[in-house]
């Protein structure tokens, strides 16, 4: 499915989202790449097959194999890192949040891509997984390596628009 189909068949209730999703994906504030891969990334976090099919089809497009992984590594690390950071968000027992992790999280630095980008990806699949940590952590080292609250923003417009565009698909 095309991103125009994709849109065409979101409902009339939908209408807002069929415009934004038109123009999150062609905001000036982020290169091709980190657009691209921020919603591949999101789509896998969203977990709704034909957005995710659709947002990979069209990312190919703008992003290298390599890159096109590293998306899906930013999806799959942020998968488990937010369900164990947002624990420890949770509980109000001390002790977790000084235990070591034990999970393994060396995709962390061999995803291949561009560091910035990365982050990027990692904090808008955090803001969909609603682990405010990471979505904290992840915002301050992208504005430490130069990136603005507006390249922040414009990924978390990307992450909440494909959010809603997979609720309203789930129950089409």
């Amino acid at each position: 499915m095309t991103l125009e189909e994709l849109r065409e068949s979101l409902p009339a209730y939908a209408k807002d989202l069929k415009l934004n999703l038109s123009t999150v994906l062609q905001q000036a504030d982020l290169t091709p790449r980190q657009t691209w891969g921020t919603a591949v990334a999101c789509a896998i976090a969203c977990r709704n097959r034909t957005l995710l099919d659709t947002m990979e089809s069209e990312a190919k497009a703008h992003l290298t194999e390599i890159e096109l992984e590293a998306a899906r590594v930013a999806a799959a690390i942020m998968g488990m890192n937010n369900v164990y950071y947002r624990f420890q968000h949770i509980v109000t027992h001390d002790a977790y949040r000084s235990m070591p992790a034990r999970l393994r999280m060396n995709s962390l630095r061999t995803h291949g891509a561009d560091p910035v980008d990365f982050e990027l990806w990692c904090g808008a699949v955090s803001a969909v997984n609603a682990c405010a940590a990471c979505v904290d952590s992840h915002d301050r080292v992208v504005r430490e390596k130069g990136l603005t609250e507006q390249h922040v923003l414009a990924a978390v417009r990307i992450a909440a628009t494909l959010h809603a565009v997979a609720c309203v698909l789930d129950v089409q």
